[in-house]
């Protein structure tokens, strides 16, 4: 089965919006070094910096998802 026209190219286009809390200290450095390395993540991620996602709360991540986010991503 095939996929012609539009249909295919909205799947092509779509891209997901990533809300990503990461702590300080761990995550978020790694992701500033990998920016140091020239290394790409897609701009459809979102990042937020907090200085521990032990203290995320439940309500920030359903929030995230209110304003549109597509997935919620904590890295500690």
């Amino acid at each position: 089965m095939e996929k012609k026209g539009a249909e295919e190219g909205a799947e092509m286009s779509y891209e997901p919006k990533i809300a990503a809390f990461c702590c300080t200290y761990c995550a978020y450095s790694a992701a500033d070094l990998a920016g140091s390395m020239r290394l790409q993540y897609p701009p459809t991620v979102r990042m937020v910096k907090l200085l521990c996602t032990g203290k995320v709360e439940p309500i920030h991540l359903l929030k995230a998802f209110e304003a549109g986010a597509d997935a919620v991503f904590v890295a500690g």
